[in-house]
């Protein structure tokens, strides 16, 4: 048994959740979400719960899917009621970000500045050497954080790149100095 796809998932107030042609479609005040439902894998809408179910609960891929599928149309519950968020920060001597219309200018000590297209479904926003990126699609808001970060990842010995806020980077020693007189 999944623990977690055996869950109902309450529907909170304001929020829509529509079963068609094996999509399950998510409308809220924060936006619409969709997504296709795995064929071994059963999603029914019932007196504001939805259910996540499958048929044969002791295959392991079955099983697996199961979970996933409830806990994806759980973050899609999230995303059009609260949304969800995360924040990139910039290391280094002369690395900076700024928006440049829709889309953010980095200047991270490459030859030239970089530009990167925001997806239409993300907001961001940058304050000094913090980005922010918001939207209510949690997989996509982690890809586009992922792709920005992976643009300069931060470096083990002086710490600079581009590191999530909450990320501990992992300091390593220098060169250690000659002995004097050798």
């Amino acid at each position: 048994m999944s623990r977690i796809g055996k869950k109902t998932i309450e529907i909170p107030q304001g929020v829509t959740v529509t079963i068609a042609n094996d999509v399950v479609k998510v409308q809220g005040p924060k936006g619409t979400l969709e997504r296709r439902i795995h064929p071994l894998v059963s999603v029914s809408v019932t007196d504001n719960v939805v259910a996540v179910d499958v048929v044969q609960k002791e295959e392991k891929k079955e099983r697996s899917l199961w979970g996933t599928f409830g806990a994806h149309i759980r973050n899609m519950i999230e995303g059009v009621t609260t949304g969800f968020k995360k924040e990139l920060e910039v290391n280094g001597v002369g690395y900076k970000v700024a928006m440049q219309g829709t889309d953010l200018k980095l200047d991270l000590g490459f030859s030239h500045p970089v530009i990167y297209k925001i997806p239409a479904t993300v907001q961001a926003s940058v304050e000094k050497n913090v980005m922010t990126l918001v939207s209510a699609d949690k997989e996509l808001l982690g890809a586009t954080a992922a792709e920005i970060r992976s643009i300069r990842k931060p470096e083990p010995y002086k710490g600079k790149g581009i590191k999530y806020m909450e990320e501990q980077i992992r300091r390593k020693a220098g060169k250690a100095a000659k002995a004097a007189g050798a």
